[in-house]
């Protein structure tokens, strides 16, 4: 078999009608540099469909994949085409092959698919899919900080925005999270996740964490789309309570088991410092005996063995004369039994018969806020035993979101934070990569 040395090379480039011109060195310092042209037929000018004649050579320096270890730079010299024809209104134009490097983008098509998830089996994706930073990429491809990430953004902005990466949902979450600290006051920026429940993917990230963002969002859905929600979760959130009932009448909302437990030992907490104070007039010290039985009031009553219980009432017998941090234990025990009951009607009757039992006048004033609150929310309680969804899913894509945070050292730009973690835990359809347009 005869060996032709321009095939060879053209096949260890692996870019499609495409011929090498020659490859620079650059004496092994510099960056490798790989001449190409396209191949093909000589185009007619679109306007008077004659025949036209190469006007100019520019030539266009883009990223590619390193190769051999080395930064490798793919040197296209491109045809710019002219019309003869004075009387044509096209003049002339320059040649695109989009299966080489889209328009206005500085790298190759494959190594911008590459740094944003996975193509194929033999190159693994890095920024969108790994979540590793930006820099990181660009040390290592040899080049410009913008040049990777608008690549990222462009190729990520058409993954994550198919139509069919969101599909059906049944259950939905909100949730918020610190986005960045703007401005010479570090002011706070937040973003509000909205989550499948079901299956624990980032449906959307929008701005802010008051009711427009989300509505404006669940908005742009169809109405078919928003009926098959069967369940909304939440914390303890207004908001949210509020986005649901405008977009989601129809939605069963439930407040999530572990910020309702989480209230209640906040609640305990508080009454067990305002008590501190007031009888030995200070803050917690290491030998008071509400300090020392801190970790034991919040720990759940079924974990806590017969030496650390008559530990506990001791100390509560000692530091707490009136039985005010006793109540509050106690209390906080009750709403932990309401996710005990696994009948919805019995579990409905319970709420609202406690957030009237919590507001006695012999309970602590921080136990009537906490009675206040489980009568405001009492629907929301009660609704876990009928649906057994929570907003777990959603907070564990939270912690998707600040590995992300992590990995880029922050974010400035919502654009950039949208797409970066889409791209992460909103579970595009990878497959989709190889033939999506980028934008």
């Amino acid at each position: 078999m005869e060996l032709d040395p321009t095939l060879m090379c053209a096949l260890l480039v692996g870019l499609p009608a495409v011929t090498v011109l020659g490859v620079d060195d650059g004496d092994g310092v510099e960056a490798l540099r790989v001449h190409v042209e396209t191949v093909g037929d000589r185009p007619v000018c679109s306007g008077c469909a004659g025949s036209v004649w190469v006007k100019d050579r520019p030539v266009v320096e883009l990223v590619d994949l390193g190769c051999f270890g080395r930064p490798t730079r793919l040197v296209w010299h491109k045809r710019r085409w002219a019309c003869p024809n004075g009387a044509c209104a096209v003049r002339s134009w320059t040649e695109d092959a989009p299966a080489v490097a889209p328009a206005r983008l500085g790298m190759t098509d494959r190594a911008g698919r590459w740094v944003t998830g996975q193509v194929g089996r033999w190159v693994t994706g890095q920024v969108g899919r790994w979540a590793r930073s930006v820099n990181e990429i660009a040390v290592e491809l040899g080049c410009d900080w913008h040049t990777i990430n608008d690549s990222v953004i462009a190729y990520g902005t058409a993954l994550v925005d198919h139509p069919a990466r969101i599909g059906d949902v049944t259950a939905v979450g909100l949730d918020e999270v610190l986005f960045a600290r703007i401005g010479p006051w570090r002011t706070q920026a937040w973003s509000t996740q909205v989550v499948g429940a079901r299956r624990g993917q980032l449906l959307d990230v929008v701005e802010g964490r008051n009711a427009a963002g989300p509505c404006k969002w669940f908005e742009k859905r169809s109405k078919e789309w928003r009926d098959r929600i069967e369940f909304a979760t939440l914390d303890l959130w207004g908001p949210y309570r509020l986005v649901f009932n405008t977009v989601l009448p129809n939605a069963i909302q439930v407040a999530d088991p572990f910020h309702v437990v989480k209230l209640a030992n906040q609640k305990l907490d508080e009454c067990r410092r305002r008590v501190q104070n007031d009888t030995l007039g200070h803050r917690g010290h290491k030998a008071d005996p509400l300090y020392r039985c801190r970790r034991l009031l919040t720990k759940a009553d079924e974990r806590i063995d017969d030496k650390g219980r008559t530990k506990l009432l001791g100390l509560l017998e000692a530091g707490d004369p009136n039985g005010e941090v006793r109540m509050a234990w106690h209390a906080k025990e009750v709403v932990r039994s309401i996710y005990t009951h696994t009948d919805p009607v019995l579990a409905a009757e319970f709420v609202d018969r406690l957030g009237v039992d919590l507001q006695d006048d012999s309970c602590p004033p921080e136990i009537h806020q906490l009675g206040r609150t489980i009568i405001k929310w009492k629907a929301q309680i009660a609704a876990w035993q009928q649906a057994h969804v929570s907003n777990g899913p959603t907070e564990a894509v939270n912690n998707l979101l600040k590995r992300v945070k992590r990995g880029a050292f922050g974010f400035t730009s919502f654009r950039n934070y949208r797409i970066r973690t889409l791209l992460y835990a909103g579970k595009p359809n990878w497959d989709l990569l190889a033939a999506i347009t980028p934008r």
